[in-house]
């Protein structure tokens, strides 16, 4: 370790330190550092970004609930971003931009709301940071948690490694030089010398995202989900960071009857989205700078929209998004609510023989998978977003899917969400129609009423739509894309934020609109005219991490349908909530901008200027009403799974075997419960 750190400090002694990374795919965290530390803080690109991220805030919905999140998050949210913000931006002796823009970036995370995160692709996942040994943390037969480097750590990192496992290899002390695959399924005793849980805990603590302290202990360890084109693993936050901080790791883990230390070094892999370059002027030409995408335009200015609608390049908040890249044509059509992330989805392979040995039924489609177990009476919908690449395709496969399963004779339905950070918030109430049926729970209804916030700028852009800003109803604040709280729909011209509801939060003054009610009915295509499967035969899995529309559809099946709901992998003692980032739509700094820009007020005072840097702001734009306390945002209501259920080295990240066994334990008449109340 010594060594490369000194062979990263050569180099920058004698030069540039990112023209000596440049065109690596591997380097060490330290070498890495130097490269994105070798730019001091330019005072106007500071000022800009801090600026807009404190206008943007104003549309933003939790801004003040976030600062003392109200209980069961008491202990978990207690963050001021304004009063941050003007900290950082009194802050005068940042060493480095690299320096500066972690405290942004740490500051946004402590929310705990995915939707709210602040990216900065000059820094986040240029490098990512990987070790060969994802961990995970398993019940054993007699009822003890441990932590163990994971069963299939070897596969997984050989297969996605290839070209630096040999690194590893070598890195081993004495006779253990290149048997990396030995350290597969080892107890963890230590790690850098402490109880292994304390590193989880240090983790959760900064990892953000999900407001249950759980959840985001769950986040350390390594987990599966279905993607878009097959079976993904998720290496956890142990090993894979979105910086390259950390030079090594040290291991203390059971080896033949005793604990022995194994210090295993990180490796910074360039980034599947970052840009080539071959030296400093090149790394920030390429990655730093705003881009056609990062602001937003004005839709009714043809020689602005043009030179964004003419190339085919992604945005780059899709780059954030959990879920898989849309079809441009169906994201202004179907608002969403899902989660962003510095890191992009992974594309590390499931490993093929923890993959479902047999075909999923031919109804499938992209991240909805259906299988029916060999007791040829429970089905499985394993459920990686709710967004795949064509919503019309997406809607029709669920509902032939679920139509399948049932014609096959399944009479009890699996839905796995794990890892499911949302998507198309119609799917969410489509989902919930097709399996309950017709209702006074679905229909008119199967989602959240809403609300957005309702400052002097939101104000003001529906006034001018209600001028006749928005001609070809594009905008989000135009009228005729809601309905009040009966559900009728707004008429043009009207300004359907009124009457505001004015509250005080965390002893501020604030103001939202009208409740709002739902935007998905009727749908597209013609729901059943019966439920396809009876609540109390449905069970809702994942490990915790189901956020935005994953949310409002575990939300809604649980609290008004009674649908069981199931956590894995949890740590006995911790609460475990079945979702996290509730929301209620979500969006971004630069979709705001275009509704600002296409009404024509960019120019005052209370509109964020244009971003200079390669800055992705994200934000919640609605939040739901609560079902247990129906005045109240259903983002700081409680969600406790039914079961806490123990993974083991038979079921861990292995689906099928972990469907057996909840299909086992979890349906049977004597419940198999961990989770206390």
């Amino acid at each position: 370790m010594r060594v490369l750190l000194l062979t990263a400090l050569f180099a920058v002694a004698r030069g540039d330190p990112c023209a000596y990374i440049a065109g690596k795919k591997w380097v060490s965290p330290a070498e890495a550092r130097a490269c994105l530390n070798a730019f001091p803080v330019d005072p106007l690109v500071k000022e800009n970004t801090i600026q807009v991220l404190n206008k943007t805030l104003a549309f933003h919905t939790s801004t003040y609930y976030q600062i003392q999140a109200p209980p069961p998050f008491e202990n978990d949210i207690q963050e001021d971003l304004h009063a941050d913000l003007a900290r950082i931006s009194a802050k005068e002796d940042y060493n480095s931009e690299f320096e500066l823009h972690p405290d942004l970036f740490r500051a946004f995370k402590r929310v705990n709301d995915g939707h709210c995160v602040v990216i900065n692709y000059c820094y986040d996942s240029l490098y990512v940071s990987y070790l060969p040994t994802p961990l995970v943390f398993l019940t054993q037969p007699d009822g003890q948690q441990n932590v163990f480097i994971a069963p299939e750590a070897f596969d997984v990192a050989s297969a996605e490694f290839g070209d630096e496992i040999e690194f590893w290899q070598n890195a081993l002390p004495g006779k253990l030089k290149g048997q990396l695959e030995s350290l597969s399924g080892a107890k963890v005793l230590l790690i850098n010398g402490e109880d292994p849980f304390k590193a989880v805990n240090k983790n959760a603590l900064i990892t953000g995202s999900y407001q249950s302290f759980g959840t985001r202990q769950n986040s350390f360890f390594a987990s599966y989900y279905r993607g878009d084109q097959g079976w993904l693993y998720n290496m956890g936050n142990f090993a894979q960071q979105v910086h390259p901080l950390t030079n090594s790791v040290e291991l203390t883990i059971m080896r033949n009857n005793s604990g022995e230390i194994d210090v295993l070094p990180y490796r910074s892999r360039f980034g599947s989205q970052s840009k080539n370059f071959t030296d400093s002027a090149s790394y920030r030409a390429n990655n730093c700078v705003a881009t056609n995408y990062t602001n937003g335009y004005d839709l009714y200015d043809a020689s602005t929209s043009s030179s964004v609608t003419s190339t085919s390049d992604p945005k780059p908040i899709t780059y954030a998004q959990q879920q898989p890249r849309l079809n441009p044509s169906d994201i202004r059509r179907h608002p969403v609510n899902v989660l962003l992330d510095a890191t992009p989805l992974t594309d590390i392979d499931l490993p093929q023989k923890m993959q479902p040995p047999n075909p999923a039924l031919n109804e499938s489609y992209s991240v909805a998978q259906f299988y029916l177990m060999n007791d040829n009476t429970t089905g499985v919908l394993a459920l990686g977003s709710f967004s795949a690449p064509n919503f019309m395709v997406f809607q029709a496969s669920l509902l032939a899917g679920l139509v399948e399963l049932k014609a096959r004779g399944a009479r009890k339905l699996i839905v796995d969400v794990t890892n499911n950070g949302g998507g198309y918030i119609c799917i969410a109430h489509w989902l919930h129609r097709i399996i309950i049926g017709p209702k006074r729970s679905t229909e008119p209804q199967a989602g959240l009423d809403s609300s957005t916030r309702a400052g002097p700028l939101a104000q003001l852009i529906v006034q001018k739509i209600k001028e006749g800003a928005d001609p070809s109803k594009l905008l989000s604040y135009n009228p005729s894309q809601w309905t009040n709280a009966s559900h009728v729909p707004f008429e043009l011209g009207t300004d359907w934020l009124k009457p505001l509801r004015k509250l005080e939060i965390n002893g501020h003054q604030d103001v939202f609109s009208q409740r709002l009610g739902q935007e998905c009915q009727p749908f597209e295509v013609d729901p059943p005219d019966e439920g396809l499967f009876e609540p109390e035969n449905v069970v809702i899995i994942s490990n915790g991490r189901c956020a935005s529309s994953c949310s409002l559809f575990s939300i809604t099946m649980s609290k008004r349908e009674g649908v069981k709901t199931v956590v894995v992998g949890g740590k006995q003692g911790v609460p475990q909530q079945y979702c996290g980032t509730v929301g209620g739509q979500s969006t971004d700094f630069s979709t705001i901008d275009t509704e600002i820009k296409s009404t024509k007020l960019k120019n005052h005072t209370l509109a964020p200027p244009d971003l200079l840097s390669n800055v992705v702001q994200g934000i919640t734009w609605r939040l739901g009403f609560g079902i247990d306390d129906k005045e109240e945002p259903e983002e700081w209501q409680d969600h406790p799974a039914d079961i806490n259920y123990p993974l083991t080295v038979e079921t861990v990240n292995q689906p099928v075997a972990l469907w057996e066994a909840i299909a086992k334990d979890v349906f049977r008449v004597s419940q198999f419960v961990v989770q206390s109340s």
